[in-house]
């Protein structure tokens, strides 16, 4: 799949800013399934955000090497160790403090799941005294919950399967999470359903280190260029992704 964007120059400070030594180094958030949605036959990661990090990498004429990382929060907690020169993340304030964030070219809308006999109708009616919320702590909806939720209890797990069991065997009210993971958790749990509508939607967006942050400029030109000529669009129809959009 061919994509090649008219963004302008490029300047020498920014190019060793993406690739040092000649190499694109790409962090990836392999808990995503809707972002890594396979992999290839020698391991690397497939999907949309890998191959938008391709796209990057064919455009500047570097090497390309996928970092991977088993959570958002890990790759974040990296950006200030040198060990990735874009991650493809979900934008977020507190991670906004030492990452450089283009603005999104998808996002993906974040609700709930509950009992069917929960009186919990309206997402607005979640946060209310004695409601217990499960949600995967680091998870860039789980950060925004930290934000936002002022009556409710979030009760915090590692990783999204974690935060299922959680709501699952200790009686949760809710299960916060991302649409379609929690269509499948709805089939997996008997007696659930989900609510309509979404308390966020997470941006998935390409981050500089703040160090790097001159080169966030020319990656907001590319993401739009990506998004404006439909090459995001038709990565997400590629891998067949249900429930990630193009952002507006």
């Amino acid at each position: 799949m061919q994509f090649r964007p008219d963004i302008g120059p490029l300047s020498l400070t920014v190019r060793e800013h993406l690739a040092p030594g000649n190499v694109l180094r790409a962090g990836i958030n392999l808990s995503n399934f809707l972002l890594v949605s396979s992999r290839s036959p020698e391991g690397e990661p497939q999907g949309v955000s890998p191959d938008l990090a391709r796209a990057l990498a064919d455009h500047l004429g570097t090497a390309l090497r996928y970092v991977p990382y088993a959570n958002p929060g890990l790759l974040a907690d990296a950006a200030l160790r040198d060990e990735w020169d874009i991650g493809l993340i979900g934008a977020e304030p507190q991670r906004a403090e030492t990452i450089s964030f283009t603005p999104a070219y998808a996002e993906i809308e974040a609700t709930y799941l509950v009992r069917e006999a929960s009186p919990l109708r309206r997402i607005a009616d979640v946060d209310a005294e004695g409601v217990r919320i499960a949600v995967t702590g680091r998870a860039a909806y789980g950060l925004w919950l930290d934000r936002h939720i002022r009556k409710a209890v979030l009760v915090r797990s590692g990783t999204l399967d974690e935060a299922a069991v959680d709501f699952a065997q200790q009686n949760l009210d809710a299960l916060a999470g991302l649409r379609p993971r929690l269509l499948s958790d709805r089939t997996a749990i008997p007696g659930t359903r989900l609510l309509d509508g979404c308390f966020m939607t997470v941006q998935q967006a390409i981050g500089v280190p703040r160090p790097k942050g001159e080169a966030a400029e020319y990656l907001t030109r590319f993401v739009a260029a990506a998004k404006a000529s439909g090459f995001v669009a038709a990565l997400i129809a590629r891998h067949g992704v249900q429930g990630l959009s193009v952002a507006p």
